[in-house]
């Protein structure tokens, strides 16, 4: 029954389950801003960041679909995955990386 869930080139479902995950995600992140809340208050940001992330495999997903299925669609969401990536990029950066040198010399 499942075996077509990660079809996503012939089904939707993935890239909607996705997308529902992120916006629960992120009505977690409006629930950890309430007072009665305050003690979880720490994992606001992990919220912020998974939504996000989320949210932007979800548009990968419906993309894959939709350069096959609906052609116009994918060229309109192709550049709203590229502001995504950006914005997440960002997200990862200045609430995780940016405190941490990042090591340059491997070799």
């Amino acid at each position: 029954m499942d075996d077509k869930l990660f079809d996503i080139k012939n089904d939707r479902r993935l890239s909607v389950y996705l997308y529902r995950m992120g916006f629960g995600m992120w009505l977690v992140y409006i629930l950890l801003g309430a007072s009665f809340l305050h003690p979880y208050v720490m994992y606001r940001t992990h919220c912020a960041i998974m939504c996000a992330i989320l949210m932007v495999f979800g548009l990968s997903a419906s993309m894959y679909y939709d350069y096959y299925h609906h052609h116009q669609e994918f060229e309109q969401k192709k550049k709203w995955l590229i502001l995504s990536y950006i914005v997440l990029a960002g997200l990862i950066y200045f609430f995780i990386l940016k405190d941490k040198a990042l090591p340059l010399d491997l070799f």
